[in-house]
Parts: C-alpha cells; sequence; structure tokens
C-alpha cells in the first residue's frame, strides 16, 4: 500500500500527539480527512496553503489505519488523491516532516521524500 500525506500545522499535529490521534477541523462537517500522495504536495500546498510558514506533514502508512482510505476526486476532474474515512491515529503516522518553502514562497519536499516522488 503506498504511503500517503496529510498537511497540517505544527500546532495541531503536536496537539495530536499528545491526544494520541488527528482529527482536523472539517472532519465533522466532511466526514473524511484529506490527503495526497508525495507527487500531488506540491501542487496542493500551493492551491490550498499559500504563504504558510506553519507545516508539517504526516506521513502515514495505510496499513496501520482502522479506517478506510479511498482513493477519489470529489471536485471533479480525473487526478484522484486519498481521503481517510475515520480518525488519524498517529500510530500510522510513521514520520512528522517539516514542509517548509523557499523565500519566494514556494514549498519544496523534504530531502527524504524528494527522492521517492
Amino acid at each position: 500500500m503506498q504511503t500517503i500525506f496529510h498537511i497540517t500545522s505544527q500546532s495541531a499535529a503536536a496537539a495530536a500527539l499528545v491526544a494520541g490521534h488527528y482529527i482536523p477541523d472539517g472532519f465533522a462537517h466532511e466526514g473524511f480527512i484529506h490527503c495526497s500522495y508525495a507527487h500531488q504536495l506540491l501542487n496542493v500546498t500551493a492551491a490550498h496553503f499559500p504563504d504558510r510558514d506553519d507545516l508539517v506533514l504526516l506521513e502515514i502508512n495505510p496499513a496501520l489505519l482502522d479506517a478506510a482510505v479511498v482513493d477519489e476526486n470529489l471536485e471533479g476532474g480525473d487526478e484522484l488523491f486519498p481521503h481517510i474515512y475515520g480518525h488519524l491515529q498517529m500510530t500510522a503516522v510513521v514520520q512528522i516532516h517539516p514542509f517548509n518553502h523557499t523565500e519566494t514562497g514556494s514549498f519544496y519536499l523534504p530531502v527524504a521524500l524528494s527522492k521517492s516522488t
């Protein structure tokens, strides 16, 4: 099963580590957690998180989740994105990566991930 990623703030990731699980603010309304594959991260960040300097990537092993992961596109288009239909247990998060950007605001993948895309 392919590794998936969720983009969140450093503070939300820290709180999730303490709680043992992660539930994003929009979960109650949407019913799932938005995720991406590594090759999708830069486009997703540019579209949804411009000018943020507090982001991290939760690297998730889907095989460790209790919830279903569904590849789908709910906004139209052909590209499929993984969605977690349940809470994210932090035991499924294999690593938390800093997600930084250049002085011009362009994000770049951590070295460990840029080798895998």
